[in-house]
């Protein structure tokens, strides 16, 4: 649902993927992987990967919901246990650790159910010295961004770009800290942000949605690849 009647700035997330893909058009030609945090960042990254001719993956991070109050968070967790608080609302909320440990505990079993589905039996991208763009649907608290940054740090990459549609300026300057870059077509200081204000169609994507991104990028790509094992033959 929109809060605004402001003309938004993409159609969809397809459309938010090409007008992101070019303000990264300086990363064609370089030995990038693009990584989605699905499910709202898959349909934008696959435009970012197909217009790059890069490398096409997932990092999966997830929200810690609040006890009793799921629609809020108090930090992020990814798919290899990297996790990150936001102590501020943990504080506020009075969350006990037994309460923290609970909580992440639920979201990491809610992570390995989905990684087994998004993965299957495709081996992870490589990632080691090579440019990762970190791509999502936009920013609001960026915790989520922000444990898929420190996740993929871990991987050894040569540069690790932060690319979304959009973003609030306090989150562009938090993630600032731990990103190399970060690239948005739209950064906005509204004290009530919201995401959908941004999008003319916005729905969650379904976990099919998210592996036919996947597909739709294998088929695509897969004259390059073909080319790419034949030249090294």
């Amino acid at each position: 649902m929109r809060h605004t009647t402001k003309e938004p700035a993409f159609e969809n997330r397809y459309d938010a993927g090409h007008k992101l893909a070019a303000k990264l058009a300086a990363y064609k030609g370089r030995t990038c992987v693009v990584m989605a945090i699905p499910n709202g960042g898959a349909p934008v990254a696959l435009g970012v990967a197909l217009a790059l001719d890069a490398d096409f993956d997932l990092v999966i991070s997830r929200k810690i919901p609040l006890p009793l109050s799921p629609e809020g968070g108090f930090g992020a967790v990814t798919d290899d246990g990297t996790t990150i608080l936001n102590d501020a609302v943990v504080k506020q909320a009075g969350l006990t650790p037994q309460q923290i440990n609970y909580q992440v505990s639920q979201v990491r079993a809610n992570i390995r159910q989905r990684s087994l589905l998004y993965h299957q039996e495709r081996p992870p991208a490589i990632t080691s010295d090579k440019t990762i763009i970190i791509v999502d649907d936009g920013m609001a608290s960026g915790y989520t961004m922000m444990a898929a940054v420190e996740s993929l740090r871990h991987r050894r990459p040569r540069e690790i770009v932060v690319a979304v549609p959009v973003a609030h300026e306090k989150t562009v300057k938090e993630v600032a800290k731990r990103a190399d870059k970060v690239v948005a077509c739209v950064v906005d200081s509204s004290q009530k942000f919201y995401l959908a204000d941004f999008y003319r169609f916005w729905n969650e994507p379904s976990d099919k949605e998210v592996l036919q991104c996947l597909k739709e990028w294998r088929i695509r790509r897969q004259p390059v690849i073909d080319l790419t094992i034949k030249g090294r033959q």
